[in-house]
């Protein structure tokens, strides 16, 4: 019987690898500039070329390696960052595995031109699929630049899986970033098809933050700092008016790397506890610093999770560093029982006459002293005498608050009750004498009919009503534009920068004109007519950060957001007092939409409570 188990070459043992190392091209910027900041670099410069499918350059001014380093640092598992098993619990480098570079060369042309630090000449090296092609001495200057073109040009079937060029682009932004958050003191910039995206001059953290994010977020964040003998913590959260849905600047790392960490996570959101909105979210920027003995990095290739020796303490310490912030800030409300130092509040002596008695005289105004609104004599017998509605309510035995608007409801909805799914339906008309809509703290329409309450929550109703009437206007190209008087000036982040350019047909349709100022200014010269006392920043800035969220380019998903956002913005709120026509109104738009049950995002707008469920709370 002949043996069937055998080595695979090096060069499909690299492929399989560069498979969980290199999932596309925003995998090979983190890779080499990691590297980069490794080798001691004060400079990185990244040069992207149609997201990275073409090229993808990294050139920095670290140490350089020499002609023997080059050509070994291609093997796998050829590392100077560890030597034994106890380094890895030893960690002060990015990248320790050894499984990069051979990772990529596997799939793709690798070019790279170092020269080691006093060093007369360098080195050329030459590969294409693991193979390498060439190694001659150059001059060249001081440290590494690595070229990296065609990528997975021999696994076609990983490069027909990749996205857009512009979702490509937006995960190298992301990669690009965390290491430039973490790394303030070495100067970074990208260019992409030789347009400059980024230049970041060495700085600190917190102007490092706002030169990526932009200067408006400056007010908006608030530092942590936290020492103990298990963890120092340091770095910035948001406020709490400032907490969002999308778009969210949400960043951990652990002595000089990005991490993702759900459990730490919920320590921060338990910190915010009753100061955000449900369903909101803060920004923040956390720094830890802790002994590397007490932390796992050593889980994955993308090297994103790590586990912590202490979880449950750090959990702690987290969650007490952020409140303590938020309290310093005053961003807690506090209580003050200083009576010593409180405002006296004068109280009225009916017995002694002020000042404002003559402002009432001389004003023409009579106030009669001797009124007691609780005495009998002083009570005055409403106009409205309520004895006869209760003799119409007992004369007329058919009388039921449901009019014949309230039958063509029932014949709609469709929701949960507590008993289960009911489709409520009418059979025959009913009469009404009064309004059938009553409104409940400013937020729901409840309306009686023939199964029992229907319950509207008038915000998510009137979204509904509007999204179907935007998305009508956006694709029959009827939104009115407005012009301003005076143009707005909105900023935008690098990767929000990106998006907009292939939003701006799209937004010009729904009224926008926008026009670009500077790299990532804009100016807002138009708006929808129909939105009025809009924050049109903040609405633009959600619409591009659900685009991004959605991370496609199909243009119904686009202008999708772009109606459902617009509707979010123009809809009344929760606390508004309506008029019975008003009410009316919302209810009937609302039963001629597409689907009058939930919100276009898939939020209920409708709650029934059956006769069944009434007369059960009843026993």
């Amino acid at each position: 019987m002949n043996d069937i188990i055998h080595l695979l070459p090096d060069n499909i043992a690299n492929q399989i690898a560069a498979g969980e190392v290199i999932q596309r091209p925003s995998s090979v910027v983190k890779e080499l500039v990691e590297n980069a900041v490794d080798a001691g670099s004060t400079h990185i410069q990244v040069n992207i070329k149609d997201a990275g499918r073409t090229l993808i350059q990294v050139i920095d001014n670290g140490k350089g390696m020499s002609d023997t380093d080059a050509r070994m640092a291609f093997e796998r598992h050829a590392t100077s960052k560890i030597s034994t098993a106890d380094d890895l619990f030893a960690l002060h480098t990015m990248g320790f595995r050894g499984e990069a570079l051979a990772s990529i060369v596997a799939v793709a042309q690798v070019d790279l031109l170092t020269r080691l630090k006093g060093s007369e000449l360098g080195t050329h090296l030459l590969f294409t699929g693991s193979k390498l092609e060439s190694c001659e001495p150059v001059g060249c200057g001081e440290g590494s630049s690595f070229s990296v073109k065609n990528l997975f040009f021999n696994v076609p079937a990983r490069r027909k899986f990749l996205k857009s060029n512009d979702t490509e682009f937006r995960n190298i932004l992301t990669e690009f970033e965390r290491v430039a958050l973490v790394y303030p003191k070495v100067a970074m910039s990208l260019y992409h098809n030789e347009v400059q995206i980024f230049d970041l001059p060495e700085t600190g953290i917190r102007q490092r933050i706002i030169d990526v994010y932009g200067k408006k977020l400056n007010e908006k964040l608030l530092s942590v700092n936290a020492q103990s003998s298990l963890i120092g913590i340091n770095g910035f959260v948001g406020r709490p008016d400032m907490s969002k849905k999308r778009g969210l600047l949400q960043y951990f790392f652990v002595n000089g790397r990005f991490m993702r960490h759900p459990y730490f996570h919920k320590a921060v959101l338990q910190a915010y506890e009753q100061l955000i909105p449900i369903g909101e979210q803060p920004d923040y920027f956390i720094y830890f610093t802790l002994d590397p003995s007490s932390i796992d990095v050593n889980i994955h290739p993308t090297k994103t999770e790590i586990k912590f020796e202490n979880e449950q303490s750090i959990w702690q310490i987290i969650m007490s560093a952020v409140r303590e912030s938020l309290a310093v800030s005053s961003a807690v409300p506090t209580i003050d029982f200083d009576s010593d130092n409180s405002i006296k509040i004068p109280v009225y002596n009916m017995s002694q006459k002020t000042s404002n008695d003559d402002k009432f005289q001389k004003a023409g105004v009579s106030v009669d002293s001797h009124y007691n609104p609780f005495h009998v004599d002083s009570y005055k017998k409403p106009e409205f005498d309520w004895s006869k509605l209760y003799s119409n309510f007992e004369n007329d035995h058919s009388f039921s608050p449901v009019n014949q608007k309230s039958r063509d409801i029932e014949s709609k909805i469709t929701v949960k009750s507590q008993s289960g799914s009911i489709s409520a339906m009418y059979d025959e008309p009913v009469n009404s004498p009064l309004s059938s809509y009553y409104q409940y703290r400013g937020s729901y329409i409840i309306t009686s009919i023939k199964s029992g309450l229907a319950i509207v929550d008038q915000h998510r109703a009137h979204i509904r009503i509007l999204f179907d009437q935007y998305l009508g206007s956006i694709q029959q190209r009827k939104v009115v534009s407005q012009k301003v008087l005076f143009p707005d000036v909105i900023e935008f982040n690098a990767k929000e920068a990106t998006v907009l350019p292939l939003l701006l047909d799209d937004l010009r349709f729904i009224g926008f004109e926008i026009t670009k100022k500077d790299k990532n200014e804009f100016l807002i010269e138009g708006v929808p007519s129909e939105l009025k006392d809009i924050d049109f920043s903040a609405l633009l800035h959600e619409m591009i950060a659900r685009v991004i969220e959605l991370n496609t380019k199909v243009d119904e998903e686009i202008v999708f957001s772009m109606a459902l956002e617009l509707a979010k913005a123009a809809a009344i709120p929760s606390d508004k007092m309506l008029s019975p026509e008003e009410m009316d109104n919302i209810v009937a738009s609302l039963f001629s939409c597409s689907d009058p049950n939930l919100t276009p995002d898939g939020k209920p707008i409708l709650s029934l409570i059956t006769v069944d469920e009434l007369s059960k709370r009843f026993k």
